[in-house]
């Protein structure tokens, strides 16, 4: 593995940053939206609770809302860095150079990194200066909910970059709509149990859902819930697996019949 062909990957994607402010402000305008908006309703919800309410509205609904944004800027910024390569035609340029399919992962990884954890600092100051929400204050037992997030907005990302190298960039439109449909069953603002019992049992197999709920156990009972680690972890590590397994399979089968060519002339 060529380190200096990751930071050519890394190093591209910055100049585009620099020279597209519409890049740059697309890190930072859907989350603070969603931070106004979800932050005045959640306050008005305050507002009408009943007095001996014990449930802390802030730290509940604006702290699931800061960790969505995270593990949603990490998936984007693994898919839009490919599709940049696509709408610019660059794509064969990209694998007809030396950089090897565990640099390109590893390059968009880094990057995906990068751009989430500048969204979620500027989101938790936001969150801090508007609603008094200090996500540091949480401590450690957020870590390793945070950690399966990243991992699991990785896997989404490279089984959305598989399917679009298999069917080309009409498919493209799967970027933002699959976080979207896995939200309801992740339980981000609510209890699973909110949930009909149906829809209860597919959540048990997102990832998502044991982290958001199990946050919610550290946030509003001072309880680490293991299991929702372990299952968490364990179902993140096997999208992980699945998603880079995929995204090289579809890359192999692009590569031997010749289906490439399409990512530029669809």
């Amino acid at each position: 593995m060529n380190h200096r062909h990751i930071a050519a990957m890394l190093l591209r994607n910055l100049y585009l940053l620099r020279r597209s402010q519409y890049r740059a402000f697309s890190l930072f305008y859907w989350a603070t939206v969603e931070l106004f908006l979800w932050g005045f309703v959640t306050l008005w919800l305050k507002d009408i609770a009943t007095p001996d309410a014990r449930v802390n509205l802030v730290v509940t609904v604006i702290g699931a809302l800061v960790f969505w944004d995270l593990f949603f800027r990490v998936q984007q910024s693994v898919t839009l860095a490919f599709l940049e390569d696509i709408w610019s035609r660059n794509m064969l340029n990209i694998f007809a150079s030396p950089l090897k399919a565990r640099e390109l992962v590893l390059g968009y990884i880094l990057l995906s990194l990068l751009f989430g954890f500048i969204s979620f600092g500027f989101v938790a100051v936001l969150a801090a200066l508007l609603y008094a929400l200090k996500i540091w204050t949480l401590g450690f037992y957020i870590l390793p909910f945070a950690v399966n997030l990243l991992f699991f907005g990785w896997a989404l990302g490279f089984i959305i970059l598989g399917i679009t190298i298999r069917y080309g960039p009409s498919v493209e439109i799967l970027a933002w709509s699959l976080p979207v449909l896995v939200q309801p069953m992740s339980a981000v603002f609510y209890p699973v149990s909110i949930l009909p019992e149906p829809l209860q049992k597919v959540a048990q197999f997102i990832p998502t859902m044991h982290l958001f709920e199990g946050m919610r156990a550290v946030v509003l009972e001072g309880r680490f819930d293991v299991s929702h680690v372990v299952w968490a972890s364990l179902l993140t590590a096997g999208y992980f697996a699945l998603g880079i397994g995929f995204f090289y399979w579809m890359l192999s089968l692009a590569r031997q019949r010749g289906l490439l060519s399409r990512l530029v002339t669809d």
